[in-house]
């Protein structure tokens, strides 16, 4: 619009706005990807009808939740102060255990009860690799015993302990869960060529209750509530997903652009699928847009923000050459994306 890109002196333009005024109209595009997601996700989530509750259905017999008192019936409440409210929550908090007793309280007809319990521990393998269903390597986490063994993206597995995979990653992974399994030893082709690499799996703990959930009643309400509960970690799960690219844990090797989209889009089964993706890079699009990065919205409300404090305008050259690194910046990392879609394609 008149005055966005370069200062204008007519009276209605942008430049001639008031800072707050500017601020909303950079962030109205974002702000409105993210609304059309929130809403696509709320009405996908609450018209599935499957959701599962906090109520106990059953115990495990001769685990912990059965060995400590809780009974079918009960509605698990609490777990370690984190407040329970269906089956999500249950799965989060008891991610956070790290094999200390627990603190669970549950209601039983109207009364709280308390239950210090020790979690029952199960040790599983895990390789640091992901795979898509042909057997391909995605990525490669850091600091995995893939990693130091020298796995990389792109990668494809032909051979797990001698026997071919097919592309199957479920028989891989039924290889790797076995019991008598210590030592993998992969053939993995790489470009023209193959390679043999040998590597211990690393071992991770997760901590369970021994509890099966009941299935919460198909109501209206529950349907709205079960549906803003899914949409509220549907929006946790974006900003982690970012806060893990900008502290180093994801990289940017895993980032998907234009083409790998496309690709995804190709794969979906089914219209809910569809739906889904559509909301997913909506709400993408709309958060990274915010980023305080030149050359995107949020980079251009940094500025005003920086304006508004300073109490007088960057000096038009300064805000332009920003911006144009910025531009800059971004067309580098949509190359190097676009170029790491084309790899896994192929």
């Amino acid at each position: 619009m008149e005055g966005e890109d370069e200062r204008s002196d007519e009276e209605r333009s942008f430049s001639k706005a008031s800072i707050p005024k500017r601020i909303a109209i950079c962030a109205a595009g974002a702000i409105v990807n993210i609304l059309f997601a929130l809403i696509v996700y709320f009405i996908l989530m609450a018209s599935s009808g499957v959701y599962i509750s906090n109520e106990v259905d059953s115990t495990v017999s001769g685990e912990a939740a059965e060995l400590a008192g809780i009974q079918s019936g009960d509605k698990i409440i609490e777990l370690n102060g984190a407040s329970i409210r269906n089956k999500y929550d249950l799965d989060e908090a008891m991610g956070q255990v790290r094999g200390e007793e627990i603190l669970v309280k549950v209601d039983r007809n109207g009364e709280t009860l308390e239950f210090h319990i020790q979690p029952m521990e199960v040790k599983s393998k895990v390789t640091g690799m992901y795979l898509d269903e042909n057997c391909k390597i995605i990525t490669v986490e850091k600091g995995s015993s893939s990693e130091e063994q020298g796995i990389q993206a792109n990668d494809v597995i032909t051979k797990i302990n001698g026997e071919e995979t097919n592309g199957d990653t479920n028989r891989l992974v039924e290889i790797l869960q076995e019991e008598n399994t210590e030592t993998i030893h992969l053939t993995i082709k790489r470009g023209n060529g193959e390679m043999e690499i040998e590597f211990t799996p690393d071992y991770v703990s997760s901590y369970y209750l021994g509890v099966n959930m009941k299935m919460a009643a198909d109501t209206f309400g529950n349907r709205c509530f079960y549906g803003a509960v899914e949409t509220k970690e549907f929006v946790f799960s974006i900003v982690d997903n970012l806060k893990q690219l900008f502290t180093g844990k994801v990289g940017v090797d895993q980032m998907t652009g234009p083409i790998g989209i496309g690709e995804m889009v190709s794969r979906t089964s089914g219209i809910r699928e569809f739906i889904y993706l559509m909301a997913l890079i909506s709400i993408s699009l709309g958060v990274t847009n915010l980023l305080p990065i030149p050359a995107l919205d949020g980079g251009k409300i940094l500025i005003l923000i920086i304006e508004a404090i300073r109490r007088k305008p960057m000096k038009q050259e300064n805000e332009i050459n920003i911006q144009l690194l910025g531009f800059s910046i971004l067309i580098a990392l949509s190359i190097y994306v676009a170029y790491n879609d084309i790899l896994r394609l192929f």
